[in-house]
């Protein structure tokens, strides 16, 4: 150490911490970190800022537990980072919009959000700023309920990552593509894509990525949810992950509310909503206000409504607006929560949220039963049901077939596959479909998807039994009939 000049040291001291954060995301690299981001700050300032960057993602993942720095201090301290490079870096934007995000709040911090992550959808054809920071960006684009950013971003790092066989790069973003798919009620694309970030980390021996299972365990209404986001909690402690934490009580929010066991829902929303856990605790406040209302706690429904409100205010997507329109009408009457209910759907079928539309569909036909509109009722119930037993949401499309018998209407029971399958092709089985029907083949049609030959191959087995054809000459033939 001795033999180090100033600038040696202070980046050796960086990638000491940043060894320390790849094995444990949590707080242990926190100290590290900000060391080394002092050290950088007199001899590199635009390594400096990249460390910063780098402590504040550990004081994400940090989150509620008590030992460790609080993000706020942390992007306080960050604002002593030189002044970034002129043009400025996307790294440089995405720091500038963290720090104002937490330390000066949410309205004052989302435009230099949204400018950041702007910026590395510009940049991300070049690669290395937008692999370099995925995850971070990721978590960004979900606080901002930025479903098109999470789609460009993650479209890019598989292709990227396929492209340069980035083996170690590679699971992360088919992980963060699959829990893209779950929101978007593909879940058969997003099973294949875990499974297959499961595969070559079994071969490579990275550390898993737990994230995206467990989030289609939940949606899904698997029944080994509960015990497995339980343990999972359990063990965040020992990781040193307080945002594990707070992911799990969401997930487990949503798994409640799927099964319609409200209270239970409440107890574990209530407990996500106790920090401010980035691309967690916004989603938890639609969850909670849903919980709240259907077990008769109005206030706790009154002030999630109050916290989401200023989130989705930030953010103005589509996405945000629509869930932020159906949690006002779950607390509204007559004519407005019909209005609002309306305003809703229109805004989620803009979006790429489609499991959010079709609980939207649940939602509405619920309170339209209620209201005695039962044909308007069914309607909306029907839509509801035909997506989320398409989804593979179980537990939700189950809600909506027990609301549909009390309409009245006559139901054939069918059976859900958790993995996706349903009778009528989802989106991406008749883009890929039709592209066979065309004559590509699985790697063409792979490249123009951005998605690996055996995926594809999995697809279309999936199509053949679902429109009952033995081979690809039979395909076009077969799509104009449905």
């Amino acid at each position: 150490m001795s033999g180090l000049d100033d600038v040696q040291h202070a980046r050796q001291t960086w990638l000491r911490a940043q060894i320390v954060f790849a094995r444990r995301r949590g707080g242990e690299a926190l100290p590290l970190l900000l060391d080394a981001a002092g050290r950088l700050a007199r001899v590199d300032g635009a390594q400096a800022r990249e460390a910063y960057l780098d402590a504040i993602g550990s004081a994400v993942f940090a989150g509620r537990l008590p030992e460790h720095v609080d993000v706020r201090e942390v992007a306080e301290a960050a604002r002593t980072a030189p002044p970034g490079a002129q043009p400025p870096r996307p790294s440089d934007l995405l720091l500038d919009g963290l720090v104002t995000w937490f330390a000066d709040g949410r309205v004052e911090g989302a435009p230099l959000l949204r400018a950041a992550l702007g910026a590395f959808k510009r940049a991300a054809e070049d690669g290395d700023d937008a692999m370099r920071w995925l995850w971070l960006t990721w978590l960004a684009a979900g606080d901002l309920w930025d479903d098109e950013t999470w789609h460009e971003l993650t479209t890019h790092a598989v292709r990227s990552a396929r492209d340069t066989g980035a083996l170690n790069f590679l699971p992360l973003a088919l992980g963060y593509r699959a829990a893209m798919y779950v929101h978007a009620g593909d879940f058969g694309l997003a099973a294949m894509l875990i499974g297959e970030a499961d595969s070559i980390v079994e071969v490579t021996g990275h550390s898993p990525m737990a994230y995206p299972a467990l989030l289609l365990m939940a949606w899904s209404g698997d029944p080994r949810a509960e015990t497995v986001i339980q343990n999972g909690i359990g063990e965040a402690s020992s990781w040193g992950e307080g945002r594990a934490i707070g992911l799990g009580h969401y997930l487990l929010t949503v798994l409640y509310n799927g099964f319609g066991q409200y209270q239970n829902a409440l107890t574990h929303g209530e407990q996500a909503m106790e920090y401010e856990d980035m691309s967690v605790v916004g989603f938890a406040f639609a969850e909670v206000v849903e919980s709240a209302a259907r077990s008769g706690v109005p206030e706790t429904a009154v002030v999630a409504l109050r916290r989401l409100e200023e989130r989705t205010g930030a953010s103005g997507t589509d996405w945000a607006l629509g869930v932020l329109a159906r949690s006002r009408a779950l607390l509204a009457d007559g004519a407005a929560a019909d209005r609002l209910y309306r305003e809703a759907i229109e805004r989620l079928e803009r979006s790429r949220i489609a499991v959010q539309l079709a609980r939207t569909h649940l939602l509405y036909g619920e309170w339209l039963r209620r209201e005695n509109r039962r044909v308007d009722a069914r309607e909306h119930l029907r839509t509801a049901h035909e997506m989320l037993q398409g989804f593979g949401a179980v537990a939700f499309a189950e809600r909506a077939r027990r609301e549909l018998l009390a309409t009245g209407e006559t139901l054939r029971s069918r059976p859900v596959d958790v993995g996706g399958v349903a009778e009528a092709l989802t989106a991406q089985e008749g883009q890929i479909a039709r592209l066979a029907a065309d004559g590509m083949t699985n790697s063409e049609i792979g490249a123009a998807l951005f998605i690996s030959p055996r995926t594809v191959e999995w697809h279309l087995s999936k199509v053949f039994t679902k429109l009952d054809v033995k081979s690809r000459n039979k395909l076009r033939a077969a799509l104009s009939d449905v």
